[in-house]
């Protein structure tokens, strides 16, 4: 059952982004501190090398980011990062098996939200390529923002702003659309960006069309219910470039058949050929989540 104010749900606690240092990393993690900032949480930071004589000066540098963003003045300390409501960490493991140094990672700094980057082939250790990003969102089966190398975001490097007015939102009686629903309202209402339009796409015939109620969710925002047969991922991506989509909000059936362990689904090849970021639920673990948040 949703439920219909997500002003009352609780923030995101901590948001994890693992990086390679390339410039789409650089991109992903503009869109991490940037949500972290909206919801006040921890921004954990990673980085796994064998031994590629990296240093911690290498990482994106969080304060002169604030600064060039206005939210801090130049020459602030270190301090000033905190007083903004949000704590950040860096860390460097050496090792050569970056999935497994994540999650063991994230076994032990939980994630409400993870931040990364995929197909990177050009970054120095190439670490974030389709073979090691996508394993470590599927393995933990946690919210993942996916921001593909070469797809702008919704969030500016440069300045913060934010262009988030239309978002896709396909759905389907299994997995449930819902919690897509519920995260698509979470993330407005954080990054409190100006109403736009919520595009619910059903890729079927009409009388299968899930009912998702959308209407107390989030304020001035509009909905767009769009029902159109074909193959579900060919529909959804002409869809996305028809609204102009800023991102794609989708309910996986995780955390084990997460993306379909990438052999061929529905979200997988969406993700291979989206114009915008793509935001994955694993359906349980939301349920579980949303109904510790509820009861707590």
């Amino acid at each position: 059952m949703i439920h219909s104010d997500p002003s009352s749900w609780p923030r995101l606690a901590s948001v994890f982004h693992p990086s390679d240092f390339s410039e789409a990393s650089d991109v992903a993690f503009a869109h991490a501190l940037r949500i972290a900032l909206a919801t006040s949480a921890r921004l954990n930071m990673l980085h796994v090398a064998a031994d590629d004589g990296v240093g911690m000066d290498e990482f994106p540098l969080v304060r002169a980011t604030l600064v060039r963003w206005g939210l801090l003045p130049e020459g602030s300390p270190p301090s000033a990062v905190t007083e903004l409501g949000i704590d950040v960490s860096k860390v460097i493991t050496p090792d050569d098996d970056p999935v497994k140094t994540s999650l063991d990672f994230l076994a032990t700094h939980p994630a409400d939200l993870i931040v990364l980057a995929v197909h990177q082939y050009e970054g120095r250790t190439r670490w974030l390529k389709e073979r090691v990003g996508e394993p470590i969102a599927r393995e933990a089966g946690e919210m993942t923002l996916f921001l593909p190398h070469g797809v702008r975001g919704f969030v500016s490097p440069e300045d913060d702003s934010i262009s988030l007015r239309n978002i896709l939102i396909p759905i389907a009686q299994k997995p449930s659309g819902e919690p897509a629903v519920e995260a698509a309202a979470l993330m407005v209402q954080s990054l409190g960006v100006p109403p736009g339009t919520f595009h619910v796409l059903h890729v079927g015939s009409a009388a299968d069309a899930p009912s998702t109620p959308l209407a107390s969710f989030a304020p001035g925002w509009k909905v767009s219910r769009l029902v159109t047969e074909g193959e579900p991922s060919e529909v959804i991506l002409r869809r996305a470039e028809e609204v102009g989509a800023d991102l794609i909000v989708m309910t996986t059936e995780g955390p084990h058949g997460f993306l379909d362990a990438l052999r061929g689904s529905t979200s997988e090849r969406v993700l291979r050929k989206t114009p915008c970021p793509v935001l994955s639920l694993p359906a349980e673990a939301w349920s579980s989540r949303m109904r510790r948040f509820w009861s707590g």
